[in-house]
């Protein structure tokens, strides 16, 4: 078939019957998305079909390839290893702009194309897009000179980079498609592939906050990738951690920003998030030979944040790419603050037995912390912060949570959908395992 004769509705029609085209096809389609050939309802409807009617490994890879392939791929030059960690996504989960500089300082390098909010979940863009200045798509010039000279940086995706994936990826969020292995799957790997990996750990997040709750459709989007990333040259790693909990006790981007600069400076020790952050960090700096073993690595992360090397490198990036130079010095100077606050106190004494996590995060995008449509913007200023965790103890009035809100009403309505996400029982839960598994190796 030449492409003058390529009807995107064909491709859409056989995914759709449970006919899966032909890798060409599937090429053609995403040279068509990348183009302007398919349109934005045509776009939708092959994630859906995806969604309900799923690919085969090689459709995976066959996908994952075009949206790569559909703009430019880098190439690295420099004395250590380029290495990246990808989450699946969830509430608090604001790792990457602690783990990036830390891996940095042990000798990585991170070149970290990120995306914005999906669903309930926060976007590591839409984080950096809080710090004033900070320019979240570069041209690749900068890109390069940031990784080079910081030894990190955390962008969005450019013009040319995977391109595809980026008009797909807005077009999943509003389409309830998000949940989907294999796009997913080429979504994550499209990027990492583009940016000239060495290797590349992900973080599959399960429990209530994450899209694949269940520890099973963890593990199975968990290898899923891993194998997609291997058989296309990236060596890959894969932890499966714990949602049922925002990561962080915050929610929400200015907020979650001010968090990491506490905690890169050592007066936030939050155990949840650095314990998470040293798996992460100590099986980049293992899988790029920088460490012996993850042990040594994770040892090696914790030093690096201790020092208060990880925060130094925080701050150049920060800096290089346009951002405030004194931003670790003084947050509040930047950051702005919402002008509403209010408490959501405990109704009762007892034990926090399960957060509906999810809700969490619905609560901040309902707050304007995230998109209901692809072009709405952002509140920066809005979130959750003092979020209580599972397993605490509680008395009638303690605080749940704080919200941070643009007006009362929506005060209000975040506060209630918040305490009603809070279970408290009589009885302490269990601890529950922060790294559920580990995949590839």
């Amino acid at each position: 078939m030449s492409e003058a004769d390529f009807l995107p509705q064909e491709t859409i029609r056989a995914l759709r019957d449970g006919r899966e085209p032909q890798p060409e096809d599937i090429a053609r389609f995403i040279a068509g998305l990348t183009d302007g050939r398919v349109g934005e309802g045509q776009a939708a409807a092959f994630a859906m079909a995806v969604f309900f009617r799923g690919l085969s490994r090689e459709g995976r890879v066959a996908l994952t390839r075009a949206m790569t392939e559909s703009g430019r791929v880098l190439a690295w030059d420099l004395p250590g290893p380029v290495l990246d960690k990808h989450s699946t996504g969830g509430v608090g989960d604001c790792i990457s702009l602690a783990l990036a500089p830390a891996v940095a300082a042990c000798g990585g390098y991170v070149p970290m194309i990120s995306g914005r909010g999906l669903g309930h979940t926060g976007g590591t863009l839409d984080k950096l897009d809080s710090i004033p200045g900070y320019v979240s798509q570069p041209g690749l010039d900068a890109f390069r000179k940031t990784v080079r000279e910081a030894g990190c940086a955390i962008i969005g995706q450019t013009a040319d980079l995977a391109p595809a994936d980026r008009r797909l990826y807005a077009i999943r969020d509003v389409t309830a498609t998000v949940e989907s292995i294999d796009l997913i799957t080429a979504s994550i790997l499209s990027k990492k592939l583009a940016a000239g990996l060495d290797g590349l750990v992900m973080d599959v997040k399960t429990g209530s906050g994450a899209f694949m709750p269940d520890l099973a459709g963890a593990r199975a989007l968990a290898q899923s990738i891993v194998n997609v990333a291997e058989g296309a040259g990236l060596p890959t790693r894969a932890l499966i951690t714990d949602m049922n909990e925002p990561l962080a006790p915050v929610a929400g981007n200015a907020r979650e920003v001010a968090f990491i600069i506490a905690y890169l400076k050592g007066a936030h020790a939050d155990s949840r998030f650095h314990t998470v952050n040293c798996a992460l960090g100590g099986a980049m700096l293992a899988l790029g030979g920088l460490a012996s073993d993850t042990s040594e690595g994770e040892a090696m992360i914790a030093r690096a944040i201790a020092s208060g090397a990880a925060a130094e490198r925080f701050a150049r990036m920060v800096a290089a790419l346009g951002g405030p130079a004194d931003l670790v010095e003084h947050p509040e100077t930047h950051l702005t603050a919402a002008p509403v606050m209010r408490d959501v106190t405990a109704p009762r004494a007892g034990y926090i037995a399960r957060i509906a996590t999810r809700e969490i995060g619905l609560a901040v995008v309902a707050l304007g912390g995230g998109r209901v449509q692809p072009g709405d913007e952002i509140d920066h200023r809005v979130g959750v912060d003092a979020l209580a965790g599972c397993g605490a103890k509680v008395d009638a009035g303690t605080i749940l949570a704080r919200v941070h809100a643009r007006d009362e009403e929506t005060a209000r309505a975040a506060c209630a959908r918040i305490l009603a996400a809070f279970t408290i029982a009589d009885m302490q839960p269990g601890p529950a395992a922060l790294v559920a598994d580990r995949i590839g190796g």
